[in-house]
């Protein structure tokens, strides 16, 4: 597909964090899929793209991962500008910020301007994990732990699939909305990167880490965070007239399967 195809919508920006790649749960089917069904002028990477803390242990690069890498270098060559901002599985890489390769920008964090003018800061997030900044083998060990659930989810899709019951059900995504502590962890999480957004003065602020996607206001702030493709399969857009949106590009491919002929739906915040 390309930018002429009638199936491919063209955006202004894409924001992806928490693809993971190296690791079975990376989702690099469902990511390719979105990318022949969109293209963009700006493609963010906030953070998680290469998890080298699971390939410390053990690699898992399917030829669909090595797709997702060429893709998004071949976008980078075609005159989309890819600016990579790295996170903690990916952290190795923050000692080369500042520098270009393979026409991809790498920053510490960055600010995007919207089209209507608006300032929105994207970081990665783990700076505002308590966790991850002074306990990090907890960090560790709840990785792995995450791992197991989204393995053990794989088996029961399939499960599910082969009794002929209907719909999609994330044990992973369970887990974080039902246990008191993660919930709690989440709005502390966004709270805190709230709290440093409006201290430096942006509009709003880009993140993920968290594996949450979300898109809210607060007294004039906005707060997005683009989620993962690992689970939720989930990314946020800048549309050409500035609007942002959240695309849940899993739950479409989950409705109508990977040959799509519609853009996925969308979760739409004005602002």
């Amino acid at each position: 597909m390309n930018a002429s195809d009638p199936l491919v919508r063209h955006v202004r920006a894409i924001f992806l964090s928490d693809i993971h790649l190296g690791t079975r749960g990376c989702q690099a089917e469902a990511l390719l899929d979105f990318l022949r069904h969109h293209e963009s002028d700006y493609l963010y990477l906030v953070g998680d793209i290469i998890d080298f803390w699971a390939m410390s242990r053990s690699i898992h690069w399917t030829p669909s991962q090595n797709t997702v890498v060429q893709k998004i270098l071949r976008r980078a060559r075609k005159g989309t500008r890819v600016i990579f901002i790295p996170g903690n599985h990916d952290e190795a890489l923050r000692e080369y910020t500042g520098t270009v390769f393979g026409d991809i920008e790498l920053h510490r964090e960055y600010i995007h301007q919207a089209a209507d003018g608006r300032r929105y800061w994207l970081v990665h997030g783990d700076d505002f994990d308590q966790v991850t900044r002074h306990h990090r083998w907890v960090a560790i060990l709840g990785d792995v732990a995450y791992n197991l659930l989204v393995s053990i989810n794989s088996r029961l899709s399939w499960l599910r699939r082969t009794l002929g019951i209907a719909g999609y059900w994330s044990l992973a995504g369970y887990a974080k909305r039902k246990v008191k502590s993660a919930v709690s962890f989440i709005y502390d999480f966004e709270d805190s990167v709230m709290h440093e957004a409006r201290a430096q003065g942006v509009d709003g602020v880009i993140c993920g880490h968290i594996h949450a996607v979300s898109m809210r206001n607060e007294d004039g702030l906005t707060y997005m965070n683009c989620g993962d493709w690992v689970d939720s399969c989930t990314a946020i857009i800048e549309q050409i007239d500035g609007q942002f949106s959240i695309i849940d590009w899993g739950q479409e491919l989950r409705t109508s399967g990977p040959r799509l002929a519609l853009p996925a739906k969308e979760d739409t915040v004005k602002v």
